[in-house]
């Protein structure tokens, strides 16, 4: 911890910090200039203002008639040794609705206002606690739906990413120093940079920046989900095979072909990796208004997956329709990952009319070749994407798009370079690339970035 940090105390903000609903326990925060002599209006016990950082006290909150609301627990945390940075006071309640309302309730009324979505958290980076992307993990941390989603937030909150980040504009730096220390004294004809070492120094750059990149798209699945579509003619096993999967009834499973009408969105975790499991309608000709909406959902999703499983029905001859739709959904697939896997083994035919080169026949009804699937899944969803469960992953687009940007500017100072442009020409790509690096660390930031960012916390984070 940086004890040189100077610490910004905002007006006292409060929130429930913890889950709304009935449990053993809920935290109430309190964080801002004179929060803990605030705190101390309401609370019936030792007098807080004359206790250490990093103490808990027990004692009664109570409201300005002197009613007891509760018997609560308050941590204090001393500036800048806090969360936020400033003077901090978590107050640990009963769990009850009710109950939090009304110690909540208690302490606005010691002029302390609510806490926006992500006020904290906001107050913790401005104050200089954590850079902009470690700030942006905690919100992953907290929405994380995968074990590799929780380890990809928690590399990124232990600064992994600031790191790498800090190493490129530190690099670009000192091409810059070079560079306009040149142009300091240009009428003296002296040269500072040399152009070779420039060049391989940026070459060095712009490499690593694409090695950054190129995790992108593991990342997002990681963070976001595979998005995982299966399609296939009614009745092919699609919701059957859902249901398996998940362990419980998730979709309507009958013998009447168009049961599913609309797409059903199941989450599933398999490996550590969250999939989203998308059940369709069966792809058919219909007059049916509703059942032929459900048709054109399901090319749309499929258009949008990361992942297609088309199942076709062992026990049923390959009906030219089929074979027509397969085709086409092979087709449109292009870079998606496809699987094609044949259904109800346990009652194929002896003789297909039409060999097809199947990934995969299963049996979802007896658990047949399950746990293959599942394996083949994972394997597809992730090739040829640059994934290594211990390397750093880029799993948030505005930090891809500012890489991007500051690539660009590397290139085109390469290119000024190679050209023989001079060096003011440079500067200014270079300092171009710098920003945008920045960008992704709050370094260099603006008002309306950090209320997109913050916006999306909880609120009580």
């Amino acid at each position: 911890m940086n004890k040189e940090l100077k610490i910004i105390q905002k007006e006292p903000i409060a929130a429930i910090a913890t889950p709304v609903g009935e449990g053993g326990i809920a935290v109430i925060r309190v964080s801002g200039n004179e929060a803990i002599a605030k705190v101390n209006r309401a609370f019936d016990g030792k007098d807080l203002r004359d206790q250490k950082s990093h103490t808990v006290h027990f004692g009664n909150i109570i409201d300005q008639s002197g009613k007891v609301i509760d018997e609560v627990l308050v941590t204090l945390f001393h500036s800048p040794r806090s969360y936020t940075g400033e003077e901090t006071v978590e107050i640990s309640c009963h769990g009850g609705v009710l109950v939090t309302q009304q110690v909540l309730e208690t302490i606005l009324e010691l002029n302390i206002r609510s806490a926006e979505p992500g006020e904290f958290t906001q107050r913790a980076f401005l104050n200089g606690k954590m850079e902009l992307s470690q700030a942006e993990a905690v919100a992953d941390l907290i929405h994380a739906k995968s074990k590799k989603a929780l380890d990809a937030a928690h590399q990124q909150l232990e600064g992994r990413l600031g790191e790498h980040i800090k190493t490129f504009r530190q690099q670009i730096i000192d091409a810059t120093a070079m560079v306009e220390l040149e142009l300091d004294f240009i009428e003296e004809d002296v040269e500072f940079a040399n152009k070779e070492e420039l060049e391989e120094l940026l070459m060095d750059l712009d490499k690593e920046i694409d090695n950054l990149l190129s995790t992108y798209e593991a990342g997002r699945l990681v963070k976001h989900g595979v998005k995982t579509v299966f399609i296939g003619l009614p009745n092919a096993g699609k919701s059957t095979l859902l249901n398996t999967l998940v362990g419980k009834d998730r979709a309507i499973v009958t013998e009447i072909a168009g049961t599913t009408r609309d797409t059903i969105d199941v989450d599933w975790s398999y490996d550590g990796l969250l999939f989203k499991l998308i059940d369709t309608a069966g792809l058919r000709e219909t007059e049916d208004v509703i059942e032929a909406e459900g048709v054109r959902r399901s090319q749309k999703a499929f258009e949008e997956a990361d992942l297609a499983v088309y199942l076709k029905d062992l026990s049923k001859p390959f009906a030219p329709e089929e074979r027509e739709d397969l085709g086409g959904f092979q087709k449109k697939a292009g870079d998606t990952p496809f699987v094609l896997v044949g259904t109800k083994k346990d009652i194929e035919l002896e003789k297909e009319e039409e060999r097809l080169d199947y990934d995969l026949k299963i049996s979802a009804l007896e658990g047949e070749k399950i746990e293959e699937l599942k394996k083949l899944m994972k394997q597809r969803a992730l090739e040829n994407k640059h994934y290594d469960a211990s390397s750093l992953l880029v799993t948030s687009s505005r930090h891809r798009d500012a890489l991007l940007k500051a690539q660009e500017h590397v290139r085109s100072a390469l290119q000024a370079l190679d050209r023989g442009m001079t060096g003011d020409f440079l500067s200014i790509d270079l300092r171009a690339a710098l920003n945008e690096l920045g960008t992704i660390t709050g370094e260099i930031t603006n008002e309306d970035v950090l209320d997109s960012i913050f916006s999306r916390f909880c609120i009580g984070k």
